[in-house]
C-alpha cells in the first residue's frame, strides 16, 4: 500500500486530482449533511449531537468499505435488466445503480414531503402528540441513524462511482473521502443549529432534499441533470433566503430602536409635570 502511495506524492497530476476530488466529494455531501441535520433536529438536544457524529461516521465507513470494493461498484453500472425502450432523454435499461438512486430519490421525495407536512400541520391529535412524546428518543434515535444509513449508502455509491471516473488510483479517493468527511463533522454541528434556529431555512432545506431526489430519480431513468445547474440553483436560493433573513433583522433593530425612542418620548413626558 505505501509503495503505491509514494509515487503519488512526487505526482502534480495526482494532487491535482485529490484536490479535483476533494472539492467534488465535499460539494456532494452538502445533500447528505443536510438530511442528516434536518433528521437529528427532530430528536431531543441531547441525542442530537452524537446522532450526526453516528450518521457521519457511518458514512466514512461505508464509503471507504465501497472503496475497497471498487471492481463490485464499478460492476454496479452493468444493466440487470432491460423494458426494451430506448430514446434521446429516457432510457429503460436499469442498473442495480439505476435501481439504487430511483429508491434512494423516492425515499427523499416521501422524507421531504412527509417534514413539510409536519412542519405546516399546526393541529397535531393528541394521540399523536402522547405516542410523540412516549416514543421520541426510543424510536427515533434508532429510526434516525437507519434512515442516515439508508443515505449514505446512495450517495455514497453515486460519490465513489463520481471518483472512479476521476481518477484510477484508489489511495487518492481515500485520501479525499477522509478529507471530505472531516469537512462534514466540523460543519455538521453548526449547520444543523443555524438551521434549528431558522424556521425558513428548514422548509428552504426540505425544499434542496425535494430537488435532489427528483434528480436522483431521474438520474435512474437515464435523464442525466448536471450538477452545477443543481448546485447552482442551491446556492442562489441560499443566497435569497439570506439576504431575507438579512432583511428581517434589520426590521427587528429598527423596530427596537423605534421601542425606545418611544419608551424614551413617554417617560420625559411623564417627567414634565413634576418638574
Amino acid at each position: 500500500m505505501l509503495e503505491s502511495i509514494t509515487p503519488l506524492l512526487s505526482d502534480p497530476t495526482a494532487w491535482a486530482a485529490l484536490v479535483t476530488l476533494v472539492v467534488m466529494e465535499v460539494v456532494l455531501g452538502i445533500d447528505n449533511l443536510i438530511f442528516i441535520s434536518i433528521l437529528s433536529n427532530k430528536l431531543p438536544p441531547e441525542h442530537r449531537q452524537r446522532t450526526r457524529r453516528i450518521g457521519i461516521g457511518l458514512a466514512l465507513i461505508m464509503r471507504l468499505g465501497l472503496l475497497a470494493t471498487i471492481g463490485w461498484i464499478v460492476g454496479l453500472t452493468a444493466p440487470v435488466f432491460d423494458l426494451g425502450f430506448h430514446g434521446e432523454t429516457f432510457d429503460t435499461a436499469f442498473s442495480w445503480r439505476d435501481l439504487i438512486l430511483i429508491a434512494g430519490g423516492l425515499f427523499l421525495v416521501w422524507k421531504a414531503t412527509k417534514e413539510i407536512h409536519h412542519a405546516v400541520d399546526t393541529t397535531p391529535s393528541n394521540d399523536m402528540l402522547e405516542k410523540d412524546k412516549k416514543d421520541v428518543v426510543i424510536n427515533n434515535v434508532g429510526s434516525a441513524i437507519f434512515q442516515i444509513i439508508l443515505l449514505d449508502l446512495v450517495f455514497s455509491i453515486d460519490s465513489i462511482l463520481t471518483a472512479v471516473g476521476m481518477t484510477d488510483h484508489v489511495p487518492i479517493m481515500m485520501v479525499a473521502v477522509v478529507v471530505a468527511v472531516t469537512v462534514m463533522l466540523l460543519a455538521a454541528d453548526p449547520l444543523a443549529n443555524f438551521i434549528d434556529k431558522n424556521p425558513t431555512v428548514v422548509m428552504l432545506a426540505l425544499g434542496f432534499l425535494l430537488m435532489i431526489g427528483a434528480v436522483l430519480i431521474a438520474d435512474g431513468f437515464g435523464v442525466h441533470v448536471p450538477k452545477g445547474y443543481i448546485y447552482a440553483a442551491m446556492a442562489f436560493s441560499a443566497l435569497v433566503e439570506g439576504l431575507n433573513m438579512w432583511s428581517r433583522n434589520a426590521q427587528i433593530k429598527k423596530d427596537k430602536a423605534k421601542e425606545a425612542a418611544q419608551a424614551a418620548l413617554n417617560k420625559a413626558e411623564t417627567a414634565e409635570p413634576g418638574v
